[in-house]
């Protein structure tokens, strides 16, 4: 594709999507869901007392302080005693929004081509997710921003082998895994893949770069457990998620197991023995099935809003597409393993996979969202230049015997 008119069609994507965002957070009356008052009176209490607690006043570390530390920041930029911090976060969200989709691009056009990278832009720009969820003071904007970051650093630093790419890679993933924990071991699978795709001798420099990058990020974090805690908590300490994600299709009073006296971890574990055991049927299909089912079924609404803002009228149909695209994006990738394009499908993979041990939600789509629809795209243009091979050969033999 001509470079010219590449970036020409990127600008007016680009506008697009800024359009959508902004007009969006100024057109609708946002609503404020429970986490987000919780994350509001946890960075007042610690700006004003110096206390790190969430829903409690005595020091913890339910919550990675990496979306409390932006929140800290944005509040004491714009004086949260004068000013209401929420609309500033929101067009920080916007911000992020948009460094998410320059970063899926450029992802794309690295690996899967000009074509596929603009078709990735135009799916990521009026997807409604991405729109609505702007509006949203939750991790989520900021925590998929700096994955794909991540993501787009660490295949870079695999492919050119270089240390300092792997460290900025390891300093991006530890600023991830402050915003949302899960994200951390991340590097474990994709470390292993490129083992496997490369047969390089020499991984483990890059991977020791990386962890030292990673722990340079989290130590500050680990040390203040250590000293305020007197223990150690390499990433948070709520277990509700993973005891919550024990009761098949949410089912809250399935009365599996006596739950007196005993705590939340105690009780998932009881439920887990007795529910593979006695119920074993049911549980495998909500532990595979069931799960993702929740998982990636529907779109994510956001924090929720008025009146509706309608992006796209079928927005369900729209976010099937996109799964089901990508579903096959990523098994085409799969005819060239050895590729970079395929760790991607690596991180979607591992990502679901980890879902399943929690609650799921379809918020918990979002983060790998962006992974999908370029693989969505990939499919789209995988699948065109299938179809119109025949049509070129024919043509090129017509032109030979002309």
């Amino acid at each position: 594709m001509n470079k010219k008119w590449l970036w020409a069609a990127f600008a007016l994507v680009l506008l697009l999507a800024a359009f959508l965002r902004i007009d969006f957070l100024r057109s609708v009356q946002h609503v404020i869901p429970h986490d987000t008052y919780n994350y509001d009176i946890m960075v007042r209490q610690w700006i004003e007392t110096g206390t790190y607690a969430y829903k409690d006043t005595k020091p913890n570390a339910q919550v990675t302080p990496g979306y409390p530390l932006i929140m800290a920041a944005v509040y004491k930029m714009v004086d949260y005693r004068i000013h209401d911090p929420f609309p500033y976060l929101r067009y920080l969200n916007a911000a992020l929004s948009m460094g998410t989709l320059v970063l899926l691009f450029l992802m794309a056009r690295r690996w899967a081509g000009d074509l596929t990278a603009l078709l990735t832009a135009l799916f990521a720009a009026v997807y409604p997710s991405f729109v609505w969820t702007n509006g949203a003071i939750l991790t989520e904007v900021p925590a998929t921003f700096m994955l794909t970051a991540y993501l787009y650093v660490q295949l870079i630093a695999f492919e050119s082998r270089k240390l300092r790419h792997a460290l900025l890679a390891g300093l991006l993933l530890g600023a991830t895994a402050l915003i949302r924990p899960e994200f951390m071991p991340l590097f474990v699978p994709l470390y292993l893949f490129y083992w496997l795709q490369t047969k390089d001798r020499r991984f483990w420099k890059p991977l020791a770069v990386t962890l030292a990058g990673l722990a340079l990020i989290m130590s500050p974090w680990w040390i203040r457990n250590l000293v305020s805690l007197d223990r150690v908590v390499l990433t948070a300490t709520q277990t509700n998620p993973f005891a919550a994600g024990t009761y098949p299709y949410k089912n809250w009073d399935d009365g599996l197991v006596d739950r007196h006296g005993k705590t939340q971890k105690q009780v998932a574990i009881e439920r887990l023995r007795v529910g593979f055991t006695e119920h074993t049927g049911l549980f495998l299909k909500w532990f595979t099935i069931g799960k993702l089912e929740y998982t990636y079924g529907k779109p994510f609404f956001g924090a929720g809003h008025r009146p509706q803002y309608d992006v796209l009228s079928k927005r369900n149909f729209y976010h099937l597409f996109l799964i089901f695209s990508g579903l096959l994006g990523m098994l085409l990738s799969l005819r060239k393993w050895r590729e970079p394009l395929t760790l991607l499908f690596v991180v979607v993979a591992v990502m679901s996979c980890v879902r399943l041990l929690f609650i799921p939600e379809y918020r918990y789509n979002f983060t790998v969202m962006p992974l999908i629809i370029l693989f969505s795209a990939y499919a789209a243009v995988s699948v065109c230049r299938m179809a119109l091979s025949p049509l070129s050969r024919i043509a090129a033999k017509k032109e030979a015997f002309s």
